[in-house]
């Protein structure tokens, strides 16, 4: 059980500008509003109004930073406990963790206030019910109730490209899901890595991740397991014709990489490698999703000099 005794100390001034950004977890945010923008972008065969451009991502990005903020208020306890997350705001009394609440909620209403005003509701009610899966369902139950918290709960963290396609289109289309699909793949091998990394500061904190309830042999085989399914996944934008061969190309690249990192760390044990794949897994996903960018103007351009 974890010592509910602990509690940050009160803040001796009112937070600043610094420490409601870190609440935001603008590193997660960013690749999250990174990845809803391409779903934009992929979702047209022209350009996406400026207009919808700049409200759908805001209010993506501002029900992503309202879902981190509710994390770090659930978690402010067992954060303190680990030395990747013991600096953050609440661990450290450099914010009260109401004052956080309220900064969560004001967040999460005006990202639905601009969806549901300027972009759908369609947009609207999948983005609210991606920020109650990451934040409620994952994060109060999913993560301290089974090792498969990171595969069920990834669903969440997959959701951005479908909620920017939407917000172009209004609808939700096959090729989106296939998005969907990419990112939901990518997120247990990608997670895993981290977690044999932090596995004993993930076991001081009593969480069940996978590294801890069976072993590092057994989820460095399950990162390999994954990647094999990831591999497949990247795939299917190519034989459904949503994607062409820049995209085919950049993606069996990509590919290579991420499987020579998985099958590595089949016999090289150390953390550091877990580490090194973890980082490879941010820059794989960043990439891929450029590919995607790249190849849907290319086929554009190619359609319009034919």
């Amino acid at each position: 059980m974890i010592d509910d005794t602990v509690q940050p100390s009160l803040p001796l001034n009112p937070p600043k500008w610094r420490e409601y950004l870190e609440l935001c977890k603008p590193r997660v945010v960013s690749l999250i509003i990174f990845t809803a923008i391409i779903g934009m972008l992929l979702s047209t065969p022209g350009l996406v109004p400026l207009s919808t451009l700049i409200v759908a991502t805001l209010g993506i990005g501002l029900a992503a930073a309202s879902a981190a903020a509710i994390n770090h208020v659930a978690e402010h306890r067992i954060d303190a406990l680990m030395a990747r997350t013991q600096n953050r705001p609440l661990p450290q009394g450099e914010m009260q963790t109401g004052q956080a609440l309220v900064f969560a909620l004001v967040l999460g209403f005006l990202s639905m206030f601009l969806l549901i005003t300027f972009i759908n509701v369609l947009t609207a009610v999948l983005t609210f019910l991606s920020l109650i899966g990451y934040a409620v369902i994952y994060t109060m139950y999913l993560k301290h109730a089974t090792p498969l918290n990171i595969v069920i709960g990834g669903a969440a963290g997959a959701a951005p490209p479908v909620l920017g396609w939407t917000a172009v289109t209004g609808t939700l289309d096959p090729h989106a899901l296939l998005l969907f699909l990419i990112i939901f793949a990518w997120t247990p091998p990608h997670f895993w890595a981290l977690a044999i990394y932090r596995r004993h500061e993930y076991a001081k904190a009593k969480i069940p991740m996978l590294p801890i309830t069976h072993g590092t042999a057994f989820t460095r085989l399950h990162v390999l397991l994954y990647t094999f399914l990831l591999v497949a996944v990247t795939l299917l934008p190519f034989a459904t014709y949503m994607c062409g061969i820049p995209y085919l190309v950049g993606a069996v690249c990509l590919n290579v990489g991420a499987l020579y990192y998985a099958i590595r760390m089949q016999f090289d044990t150390r953390d550091e490698l877990a580490y090194a794949t973890f980082k490879y897994s941010i820059v794989y996903l960043t990439a891929l999703f450029v590919v995607l960018f790249v190849d849907h103007y290319w086929l554009l351009m190619r359609a319009a000099l034919t």
